[in-house]
């Protein structure tokens, strides 16, 4: 990096604009040598040492500038590769510290907190296929079905050593193939000091944990999983970081990367730091660590974890310090995400973010231009309490306590949600999903099993924590592996359960097209609680519809009715009670004609047995020769009523504006002499994007470029003549939007 590149990575440091901070700070090659920077703008002194130094006994001084930047460089014999080194730090107080290199992107083994200098050579990456339909596809009317894995306890060689990446990608990568899961989530695997936090108590932001291999080693397994047809998600801890005095925790002796506040730095709860994320470095800092995991690493997904935390002063245990108005909002962090989202999308619209969130306050999904926060996901954790509360409970009592179950048909498509059974729920005494269950361990398999197709056919994308797809009885342990060698027949059952529903699902566009759009949704009976059956149907885009039934007693109900949308024959296509998957059904019900009766609204009946505990999914296997019509005209329906939330939705679908419309619009839009598209033009894609929810980057090529249009839009939107434009639509036209 020439003088006038680092001068200038300095200035967008200091202003919170530089998003690839790590090429400035931290350790790098030059033509000269080698050159070593920190930002610690309180400290009285910063010096180098390490091997070249014999550590303390030779500290190389370091020097600063003005916007308080140390800085050395030293030869490359004296800074090879391999070299491991710290920094010394003076603070404020006059008290000598050593300190990690927060830029590094590796250090020495735990408990060894020196970075090492490491040379990556850069990877001549084989997944441009993955990578370009990645970029095509949408992954809103996509499948997606997640499995959670902590990288330290899914497997461990006999002598208790973890495996590394390498391991990983000879053992994990086929095993999750094979289970018809589309995607990979690790708990954090950036640096940490300690087991026991699981990867959540982070002390360097940029380096591969180093009992998890080498970065190469997770660069080989992120393209192994992509040739296999699997996507890596990744978590990421941006709220609160390690007190540990070696690391970030008051860097130069000052508040550094934590708020000025102690109540706002302070993290009782977890014992931790939090980010003062209203300092442009710091979020640098933060937004450069997620996009060089996005860049180096390759990977299609990142879960931001504790959102709650950067979003609400008081979500901590201890004191908190409210707004001037009294409020409890994080302006800070509200503020951060819209900055993060932005960089993150506009470079890579295609890569999932998640949010780990539990409140409803501030909207988490969707753009910022409709007020969400702009992330693709986010956690559905009220849905997941609500339903974990009512399978554990009594089937004596579920009836009374149904709402438990259908309470999110009202809020399901407020964000774009992900219905967790996560690591949190099967730790510290909350016992395993199966653990969980009611009844006898027979009676609780056939639980878990309906509990994971109850999940898989309610609207939402999907994740489930290791251990759980072949219904593990003991907690998670982070410090050992998985249950393998205890399994017995039962779980080898539960395994093909959830191995035939993983594929069952992907197979199924009802089950994932239509996830955030009421059209792809339909209840057909959530009252029944006198026999506590639960019942409502899935849709995709073209009205093929699934029934889903699951009764939540123990007791096998015969000629059990339901109503239904077509008459016809009906086939059922996954019934959780068969021998294969633990239950005791040896075959299926036989394939089944509708009967014409008057079943709440509905004109036609299906009528079949219902096993105790069971799940079953009913599929039109042969209409009567209206349903193909009634299914069209339905769906046609359904999609006008919902087409705000409907991100799949095409071009062909949308109102384009009339010319009599235009009429109405086009003194706020004077067309310039060089303009290389109609004004109109731009309108229209405008509107296709607020109505529809579509990312940027999706646009459909019937308009012009997504970025010509954003950028429209934004002018539009600044001068205050969108606003305008929305107020003509709705009040002097016959067209009326719903936003």
């Amino acid at each position: 990096m020439n003088q006038k590149l680092a001068d200038e990575a300095l200035r967008t440091f200091t202003t919170g604009e530089n998003f690839h901070v790590q090429h400035y700070l931290g350790c790098h090659q030059t033509k000269n040598g080698r050159v070593f920077r920190v930002w610690a703008p309180n400290a009285q002194q910063v010096q180098l040492i390490g091997d070249m130094t014999d550590w303390r006994d030779h500290p190389v001084p370091m020097s600063r500038n003005d916007h308080g930047v140390w800085e050395v460089t030293l030869s490359d014999t004296q800074a090879s590769a391999g070299v491991y080194y710290k920094y010394l730090v003076t603070r404020a107080s006059g008290q000598v510290i050593e300190k990690m290199d927060p830029y590094a992107i590796r250090f020495g083994e735990r408990p060894d907190t020196a970075a090492q200098i490491y040379d990556v050579k850069p990877k001549e990456w084989q997944d441009k296929d993955w990578v370009t339909a990645r970029r095509k596809a949408n992954m809103f009317s996509a499948p997606l079905n997640i499995y959670e894995v902590h990288a330290g306890s899914w497997q461990r060689h006999e002598d208790g050593r973890l495996y590394t990446f390498s391991d990983l990608t000879a053992t994990l990568i086929p095993y999750v193939k094979s289970l018809g899961y589309t995607h990979i989530e690790f708990m954090p695997l950036m640096t940490h000091p300690l087991g026991m936090s699981w990867g959540y108590q982070l002390t360097g932001y940029f380096a591969l944990e180093h009992t998890y291999g080498t970065p190469e080693e997770f660069q080989n397994f992120v393209e192994a999983a992509h040739l296999s047809g699997l996507g890596v998600i990744v978590d990421w801890v941006p709220g609160h970081f390690s007190q540990n005095d070696d690391a970030l925790a008051y860097f130069d002796g000052t508040p550094t990367y934590e708020y000025q506040d102690g109540n706002r730095a302070r993290n009782v709860g977890w014992q931790a730091l939090n980010f003062d994320l209203s300092k442009p470095q710091v979020q640098a800092f933060l937004i450069s660590s997620l996009k060089f995991w996005i860049d180096f690493y390759h990977i299609d997904g990142v879960r931001i974890d504790a959102v709650s935390n950067m979003l609400y002063l008081d979500y901590d245990q201890g004191p908190w310090t409210p707004n001037p108005d009294g409020s409890n909002t994080n302006h800070d962090g509200v503020e951060f995400f819209k900055k993060l989202t932005s960089v993150i999308k506009l470079a890579h619209p295609d890569v999932i973010m998640a949010a780990e969130e539990a409140s409803s306050q501030i909207k988490i999904t969707g753009m910022l231009e409709m007020g969400g926060l702009g992330f693709d996901f986010k956690w559905n954790m009220g849905w997941m309490n609500d339903v974990l509360r009512f399978y554990q409970m009594d089937p004596l009592y579920r009836g009374q306590h149904f709402s438990l179950l259908t309470f999110s048909f009202m809020y399901m498509m407020d964000e774009n949600f992900i219905l967790p059974f996560s690591h949190d729920e099967v730790v510290h005494g909350k016992k395993s999903l199966m653990h969980k269950m009611w009844g006898d361990r027979y009676q609780q398999f056939s639980g878990l099993r309906n509990l994971l197709a109850y999940q898989i056919c309610h609207p939402g994308k999907k994740l489930l924590f290791m251990g759980q797809e072949f219904g593990q009885f003991l907690e998670w342990k982070y410090d050992w592996q998985l249950e393998w060698a205890v399994s017995d027949e039962m779980n080898d059952q539960m395994q093909a359960f959830t191995t035939a529903l993983a594929h069952f699902y992907q197979a199924s566009p009802q089950l994932f097209e239509l996830d955030h759009d009421y059209a792809g949704f339909e209840v057909i009976d959530a009252d029944n609680t006198a026999e506590s059956v639960l019942s409502f149907i899935r849709k995709d885009a073209s009205g093929n519809q699934l029934i889903c039934v699951f009764n939540m007693a123990p007791i096998e109900r015969a000629n059990f009715t339901i109503g239904v949308p077509f008459a016809g024959a009906y086939t059922e296509v996954l019934n959780s009670e068969m021998t294969e998957f633990g239950g005791s059904w040896l075959a299926h019900n036989a394939d089944t004609a509708t009967q014409k009766g008057q079943w709440k609204d509905y004109q036609n009946t299906l009528s079949f047995t219902l096993p105790a505990l069971g799940a079953v999914i009913w599929k039109l296997s042969k209409d009567d020769g209206e349903a193909q019509t009634k299914k069209k005209k339905s769906v046609k329906k359904s999609a006008k009523k919902s087409i705000k939330s409907s991100p799949q939705t095409t071009a062909d679908d949308i109102h384009q504006l009339t010319d009599a419309e235009w009429d109405l619009l086009a003194e706020y839009f004077p067309m310039g002499s060089r303009a290389k598209y109609e004004k109109r033009d731009l309108v229209n894609a405008a509107l296709y994007i607020q109505q529809t929810g579509t990312v940027w980057a999706k646009l459909p090529a019937i308009y012009p470029p997504y970025g010509t249009v954003y950028a429209f839009y934004k002018r539009t939107l600044k001068n205050g003549n969108w606003q305008k434009v929305l107020d003509v639509l709705d009040k002097k036209s016959n067209l009326k939007f719903i936003w």
